[in-house]
């Protein structure tokens, strides 16, 4: 009996995994220039789950029509395509490069983030002003991620990274647009941060990485930070 109870489990896999295989190729032949990260049945009828980049679709096994949207839990209203978003685009924090990254120590530095940010991005910007500036007890590992539509952001950033004091340099550009004065001579990740980004999927700046995995995209408020902080502790 548990011998036919596992070649019937084994029938079943065999079977999920060719259903996901095709819908994969169907996908990718229909639309070439898209990127399917990871495909699963979800327990909603019928329903697949195909994760692009850092959205969720949802579609049938034919790929006969396509859902874009969220699925909520009508009785606890969680946001379950969130939740799983979350879930397959974690990130493992303490396998990131920090030595590549500008360290900067706020209070007791207790709790811990990391951010991909362009010196040339407004809304790294105001992050930085509007938010980074009001938090504290935390240690903030910020990663220069200069962006292909800001030409010059990687040089800006490779003069900051040669900046005697790179925290201070960090901070006055940011906050009040002053270049360091140094010969932009050294060597720095710049490249490799650059590579590392896109291996991430980061596409946009800033993106924030809690402690946890979680990326945080975009200028998000200080309430919302904190309280994500809080979570994690």
């Amino acid at each position: 009996m548990k011998l036919l109870n596992l070649v019937i489990l084994l029938f079943f896999i065999n079977f999920l995994y060719a259903g996901e295989s095709e819908l994969r190729a169907k996908i990718e032949s229909q639309y070439p220039e898209i990127s399917v990260s990871s495909i699963k049945k979800t327990e909603f009828n019928d329903l697949f789950e195909v994760l692009i980049g850092d959205q969720i679709i949802y579609t049938d096994e034919a790929f006969s029509f396509l859902v874009v949207g969220k699925i909520i839990d009508p009785k606890t209203k969680a946001d379950l395509t969130q939740a799983r978003i979350d879930e397959l685009t974690k990130i493992d924090f303490k396998k990131l490069p920090f030595q590549n990254s500008i360290k900067i120590v706020k209070g007791n530095g207790k709790r811990k983030l990391a951010v991909f940010s362009d010196v040339d991005c407004p809304f790294c910007k105001k992050l930085e002003k509007e938010t980074f500036s009001k938090l504290d007890n935390v240690t903030i590992y910020t990663f220069l991620y200069p962006l292909d539509i800001h030409p010059d952001a990687k040089p800006k950033s490779i003069n900051v990274w040669c900046a005697k004091d790179k925290v201070r340099a960090w901070n006055e550009l940011m906050i009040k647009n002053k270049m360091p004065d140094n010969d932009n001579e050294c060597t720095n990740p710049i490249q490799d941060t650059i590579q590392l980004g896109k291996t991430l999927g980061i596409s946009a700046t800033p993106t924030i990485i809690l402690s946890n995995g979680k990326k945080i995209p975009g200028a998000v408020g200080i309430d919302y930070l904190e309280e994500e902080l809080i979570k994690r502790e």
